[in-house]
């Protein structure tokens, strides 16, 4: 019975938003389903990746040659490639969010405009439909905006730090460096 009704009030929002709020639905979903994505990934698929580049260094007996610091940087874009993951796509999902509740706008004026041409000015009420289908779209783009400003955010500041501690934990020897300065 829940279920039937919380369905009955999802198909009745979407109806008064229009199909340009299914859109931004849709969009924001996908958006978030890809913001997990990466919290899985930072969570359990980061570590495995830090710990093979770090085993991979650590048995390493050259660790002060010129080619021994291009190897580095070289495992450390690599895990930071694997980080960065889908965070552009993010980004432009992000931005396409408040541009598509713009469309929702202008296509709700658009549907007022016709019921002022056809009834008139005075009947408030057959254009309180398009009203809502201007507004709601807006809010929902504002909503997918925020939430997902927020979200890429953090994860942009969680790979720049897991990269920076990446960077600290992968030493170079200079004391061969040192010792061939001295003499």
């Amino acid at each position: 019975m829940f279920l039937l009704e919380f369905s009955n009030a999802i198909q009745d929002f979407i109806e008064t938003g229009g199909n340009v709020l299914l859109v931004i639905g849709v969009l924001i979903f996908v958006m978030w389903l890809m913001i997990l994505e990466r919290i899985f990934y930072y969570l359990r698929g980061h570590r495995q990746a830090t710990k093979a580049a770090l085993t991979s260094w650590n048995n390493r007996s050259d660790k002060s040659s010129w080619q021994a610091e291009q190897i580095r940087g070289a495992m450390i874009s690599r895990v930071s490639l694997a980080l960065g993951g889908n965070l552009p796509i993010l980004q432009a999902m992000v931005a396409l969010c408040p541009l598509l509740g713009l469309m929702g706008t202008v296509t709700g004026m658009i549907e007022v405009f016709d019921v002022m041409a056809v009834a008139g000015t005075g009947n408030a009420r057959s254009m309180a439909a398009g009203v809502s289908k201007a507004t709601i779209p807006t809010m929902a783009g504002m909503v997918g905006a925020l939430s997902g400003v927020f979200a890429t955010t953090w994860l942009q500041r969680t790979a720049k730090r897991e990269r920076l501690k990446l960077e600290d934990r992968l030493l170079l020897d200079h004391s061969g460096e040192q010792q061939l300065a001295k003499s």
